[in-house]
């Protein structure tokens, strides 16, 4: 643990900010997840579904927990699934 005043507020940011990253990035994965999931039991509101899953990408990207072509390249797997 530091000694340092300002480190020591440095580490309890760092620990809030990286629960708060982990929480989007398992949410992403959940909302696919989801998708998934439904998809391959044949459920009703798969468009609802497709459109969480899409906004959690979007969301997880513009926070910058993904890089843009990570985020590109789940879209484009996700609507091939989609319109399968």
């Amino acid at each position: 643990m530091p000694i340092i005043k300002s480190a020591i507020k440095r580490v309890k940011t760092s620990a809030k900010a990286e629960a708060k990253n982990a929480s989007q990035l398992s949410h992403m994965r959940t909302a696919i997840k989801k998708f998934d999931k439904a998809k391959l039991a044949g459920e009703d509101d798969l468009e609802k579904l497709y459109k969480d899953a899409i906004s959690a990408i979007d969301r997880a990207h513009s926070k910058g927990l993904i890089k843009a072509n990570k985020a590109a390249r789940d879209k484009s797997r996700l609507s091939a699934r989609y319109n399968k």
